[in-house]
């Protein structure tokens, strides 16, 4: 009888600890509804207790399921046995989120297990109760759907023809070499990640261009980190037949490392702070561009990338650049109005887009050193922006139009090819010569192609500096060096230009607005049309037999 009192005693104990833990939880995270959204800085703390308070009740409640599950606990598992849709409906929020968070971690398997749950959980949902909003769980659903397929743009398949996960983000074997100079100073700290593009496959508020740039600019865990240590390592990546070997990216979180330059420990960075906007509105995007340009430390670089569509001027002899050409389209939402009406399409002269992201509006963030990224079919007016403060600027601008052939494709809608280039040069490639899918041994044996291709990039790169500093001769624009030293911007300016190459070679793609810019432009005959890396660029095609996809040219051994 004691014992049994004693029992119920702890119990009591477990339940008001659970409660305790649950109403502190509770408190912190409206708390940080509160905070501003923007400035990681003034957050940051307070995060980190209320991420801390999560994981303590998150670990009670593994310690103490049975306890806590036989006191009334279980309210996910009786949603529909009682009349009581709103659980049903957090419930299916539950499995929404938990699907965004695999995703990021690129644990497709279990997205796909996820989806096929989440598809009979909303059957059971829309039978049971007949709601109002079963239209909008068929729309959430269509849409992960329409994203999984989107996301596989090139499968990578294993020996017994399943798929591969392949995971892109940086790590030793994927951070290109670099010879470096006493001009290689500055780190990518900030990053401001937006999609505007309307018609695009996306889940939840994340684009497939958002979700391949984010996954671009995430390095790899260290070994001892690794949830999945000691897997075998593919080129792209660690992989295994199912769940990608990556973990959670933690933007913006304290403590949280990475590897530095090849593979080099001696010094562990964060991860660059990131910021994901998607469809923001002018006012937002200012707000978060500003907050980005107030963080930066010194020797800190910002890098802005942007998926959009294209907004275009009418004016027939443009004077000033910053705002005469057009920009890219920004969202309407929660933006001010004019007397109640929405200024948008105010054709009066003088008169410009206010929704609209010009090239001018960007002016007063090159005070400090800047890396843009614009993937649109407006994408070159960007190029006019100038250096008034004299720091590092670079603007890598995708093509503005593709071959009439790849139209009917609808490669809009998954995800823009030259975001692709950047995030994986291999898959670019493939897709472009109509390859759908490739053996890993394969695949492995062309990726060494790519990795050649960097490799003498970024030979070439350094012999530029060099050449324009002992003979000058093969002049490349400092901003370049400045930011070579970045392992990201790196790799960003590499895949640039294999993205380049390729394109000038590919018979499809003969029209200049089918090939992307850049600004400063890199030297011609010194790099983007050296014979050495169009040389490794045909040879990599004949190795995928699409050789006929390419101008004639001398290949060799």
């Amino acid at each position: 009888m004691v014992k049994m009192a004693s029992t119920e005693e702890q119990d009591r104990k477990i339940v008001l600890e659970f409660c305790h833990l649950l109403e502190k939880s509770k408190q912190l995270f409206n708390g940080l509804r509160d905070l501003p959204q923007y400035g990681h800085r003034q957050w940051q703390a307070y995060f980190g207790r209320t991420f801390d308070v999560y994981t303590k009740l998150w670990k009670f409640q593994q310690q103490h399921r049975l306890v806590l599950d036989s006191k009334g606990r279980a309210y996910y598992s009786r949603a529909i046995k009682e009349d009581r849709p709103d659980l049903m409906v957090k419930k299916l929020r539950y499995y929404a989120r938990f699907i965004v968070v695999c995703l990021l971690l690129k644990k497709m398997k279990l997205v796909r297990e996820l989806v096929i749950e989440l598809e009979r959980q909303i059957q059971e949902y829309t039978s049971t109760y007949e709601p109002e909003d079963q239209l909008e769980w068929s729309l959430v659903l269509d849409e992960i759907k329409g994203f999984i397929k989107a996301e596989a743009a090139v499968a990578v398949l294993h020996a017994d023809t399943n798929p591969i996960v392949l995971s892109h983000r940086l790590s030793p074997l994927t951070t290109p070499p670099c010879e470096r100079t006493p001009h290689m100073t500055l780190s990518l700290q900030e990053i401001l990640i937006v999609g505007s593009a309307c018609e695009q496959a996306k889940f939840s508020e994340l684009t497939m261009d958002m979700f391949r740039m984010l996954q671009t600019l995430e390095r790899e865990p260290t070994e001892s980190m690794h949830p999945m240590a000691g897997l075998p390592l593919a080129h792209g990546g660690p992989h295994d037949a199912s769940p990608a070997a990556s973990r959670m990216p933690p933007y913006g979180v304290p403590g949280s490392k990475g590897y530095v330059e090849n593979g080099d420990r001696r010094g562990m960075r964060d991860n660059p702070h990131k910021y994901l906007l998607y469809k923001p509105s002018l006012s937002q995007l200012m707000v978060f561009l500003s907050s980005g340009f107030k963080e930066l430390p010194p020797g800190g670089a910002l890098l802005l990338y942007m998926s959009a569509d294209g907004c275009f001027s009418t004016t027939k002899h443009p004077q000033d650049y910053g705002y005469e050409l057009g920009g890219l389209a920004t969202s309407v939402k929660r933006d001010a109005t004019e007397g109640g009406l929405a200024v948008r399409g105010k054709s009066s002269a003088g008169y410009k887009e206010p929704h609209c992201l010009y090239p001018g509006d960007l002016y007063p963030y090159t005070r400090r050193p800047l890396f843009i990224i614009i993937d649109s079919d407006n994408s070159f007016v960007f190029q006019h922006i100038p250096r008034y403060f004299g720091q590092p600027l670079v603007i890598l601008m995708s093509p503005q139009d593709v071959p009439a052939n790849f139209q009917g494709m609808n490669i809009q809608h998954h995800g823009s090819l030259f975001t692709l280039f950047l995030h994986s040069p291999m898959t670019a490639l493939c897709y472009i010569c109509n390859v759908g899918d490739v053996p890993i041994h394969h695949w492995e044996r062309c990726q060494n192609y790519v990795d050649r291709f960097v490799t003498e990039a970024s030979r070439l790169v350094t012999r530029c500096r060099m050449d324009e500093i002992e003979q000058g001769i093969g002049y490349i624009d400092s901003s370049y060096v400045q930011f070579f030293g970045d392992d990201f911007l790196r790799t960003l300016i590499l895949r640039f230009v294999f993205c380049d190459v390729t394109l000038r070679l590919h018979r499809g793609f003969r029209g200049r607005h089918q090939r992307p810019r850049c600004e400063p432009p890199l030297p011609a005959a010194e790099l983007l049309e050296h014979p050495s890396l169009a040389h490794i660029i045909l040879q990599l095609a004949s190795a995928l037999e699409v050789r006929g996809h390419f101008v004639e040219g001398p290949e060799g051994d």
